[in-house]
């Protein structure tokens, strides 16, 4: 009995500690690592420079007031269609002349009383010229009876007739005097007018001095600037018309890091425009000078302007508008069927890049040489075949050799 007990307690404890120990080993067993996977493949692969732009219309007319007067009330509306030379847009009339103050009037009252002197002046001199314009006809009409009866020379006629000639001349001289002095009259009588007199209509005119402003193009009006009536001076702006269906492109505002990299003819895909498809477009100019401006959050930064025009028909665009916002990738760089990874799976090890690519269950470093980078994707130009399979976002601790297995997510 007693040998019995013993086997049987020497049988538990064997069984017992072979449990435990197998517990341990299970649970003490090194596990695989798990991992996120990406696969190497063979695609185009662009370098872009995204930035945000607003539409606007290439060549916009800004209809101005052709000279100071009063603007009557615009009546177009944004979005109206205008043909050139035929729409009238707005009317002006002349401007109401300004109320005189005392010195103004006496000296304009002076200019009238100085101009109707010298009237006079010039009235006393024609008489002058005619008493003495008739004396020389007389003379002349002597001389050439004189002449012809052989009492006196020939010498003398001619000089009767110069005689004659001067003294009509000086009658010419002194009736155009007078014509000038009456202007002058007119002039110095036109300064007297004020807002208030009662003969304002007859000398600023009639309504027939309305004067109409026709469309400087076809398209439709962008906005109206002034709309109201009121008086404005010359050249003061009223409206803006464009041509938004065959003259629209967009503008974007780039860092001039990124402008450096632009060059003209670069495709551009325009989305977030608020349409169903995407647009598309190429670069036609890049500023030659930076503008200084400051970000949301303070920082000074330097942009430069881009142009870009739609090479997509208009139809496909036919919401957009002037100054717009739409949301622009200017392709700067593309390969197509070129060996692509996944950016999230490079890491710097020593000077060169590297990745972890997974054979048979396990981690295996491989140094690769890259090409172009645009954050999502890159480039492979050796190290790497497609269809391997590489660790994305590798953690410190990973090393060669490692097991590891793909992280499912539920």
């Amino acid at each position: 009995m007693a040998k019995a007990k013993r086997s049987s307690r020497l049988i538990l404890t064997a069984a017992t500690v072979l449990l435990v120990g197998g517990a341990l080993a299970v649970a003490f067993w090194p596990k695989p690592t798990m991992v996120d996977i990406g696969e190497v493949t063979v695609k185009t692969l662009q370098l872009s420079i995204d930035e945000e732009g607003r539409t606007r219309v290439r060549n916009a007319y800004v209809v101005s007031t052709p000279v100071a007067g009063q603007l009557q009330r615009v009546t177009v509306q944004p979005g109206d269609p205008v043909v050139r030379g035929e729409t009238v847009v707005a009317h002006m009339l002349p401007t109401n002349p300004a109320a005189l103050d005392v010195r103004t009037r006496e000296q304009a009252l002076a200019a009238v009383n100085a101009a109707q002197a010298a009237l006079r002046v010039a009235r006393a001199d024609l008489n002058a010229a005619l008493a003495n314009r008739d004396l020389a006809q007389a003379e002349l009409a002597r001389t050439e009876q004189l002449v012809e009866r052989g009492i006196t020379s020939s010498a003398a006629l001619d000089r009767a007739r110069q005689s004659a000639r001067v003294m009509q001349a000086s009658v010419d001289t002194a009736e155009a005097a007078i014509s000038m002095r009456e202007a002058e009259i007119a002039n110095a009588q036109a300064q007297l007018i004020g807002f208030d007199d009662q003969g304002l209509a007859a000398a600023i005119g009639s309504a027939s001095d309305n004067i109409p402003l026709f469309a400087p193009t076809d398209g439709r009006i962008l906005r109206v600037i002034q709309q109201s009536e009121t008086t404005l001076p010359a050249g003061a702006p009223i409206m803006e018309i464009g041509n938004i269906q065959d003259d629209l492109e967009v503008v974007v505002q780039l860092l001039s890091t990124d402008a450096v990299q632009v060059a003209v003819g670069d495709p551009v895909i325009i989305a977030d425009w608020g349409g169903a498809t995407e647009l598309i477009g190429e670069v036609v100019r890049v500023d030659p000078f930076g503008i200084t401006q400051f970000s949301a959050l303070g920082v000074e930064e330097q942009r430069v302007n881009a142009v870009i025009s739609f090479t997509s028909p208009s139809e496909d665009y036919a919401g957009l508008g002037h100054g717009f916002r739409v949301e622009t990738q200017i392709i700067v760089w593309e390969a197509k069927d070129t060996l692509v990874v996944p950016s999230s799976a490079l890491f710097r090890n020593r000077d060169n890049w590297a990745v972890f690519v997974i054979a048979d269950g396990t981690a295996h470093l491989r140094t690769v040489e890259i090409g172009p980078n645009n954050g999502i994707e890159a480039q492979i130009t050796s190290g790497l075949s497609k269809g391997e399979l590489v660790i994305l976002y590798p953690s410190s601790g990973l090393s060669e050799g490692m097991s590891v297995a793909e992280r499912v997510i539920n």
